[in-house]
């Protein structure tokens, strides 16, 4: 069955809602991307309009800012050390928005949304 952003199909009495309408294909949702330490691997998706959404599965790679130098450095992810998400995502070293992860520049916090916009940006800690 398909997720949907529609609202949901009981009342907060409990009751029923009337459907008038279908689902639409613009009201569909779409699983979590988890996106995971490994390779690089990205999927394009079409979204309304005929644009295009990219959504990053794994990356090992995260773009560092350094606020001292105001410099930018691609530096390695070695593990996650804690995620404000859920706690369980750091045994499985899933990588959202809010992140922190271990590098040789030292603790980083990833400041961009990896499965929406296909990149790890993120902050010296």
């Amino acid at each position: 069955m398909a997720l949907t952003q529609d609202r949901p199909r009981r009342k907060v009495t409990g009751s029923r809602y009337v459907d008038l309408k279908k689902k639409k294909f613009a009201q569909l949702g779409r699983h979590p991307t988890f996106t995971k330490m490994g390779d690089r691997k990205i999927k394009v998706l079409r979204s309304l309009g005929g644009n295009e959404k990219k959504i990053l599965y794994s990356d090992k790679i995260v773009n560092v800012f350094d606020s001292k130098t105001k410099k930018y450095k691609k530096v390695e992810i070695k593990t996650v050390v804690e995620n404000p998400a859920n706690r369980h995502y750091v045994r499985r070293n899933i990588l959202t928005k809010g992140t922190v992860v271990d590098t040789s520049l030292g603790k980083v916090k990833i400041i961009s949304r990896p499965g929406q916009q296909s990149v790890l940006n993120g902050v010296l800690v």
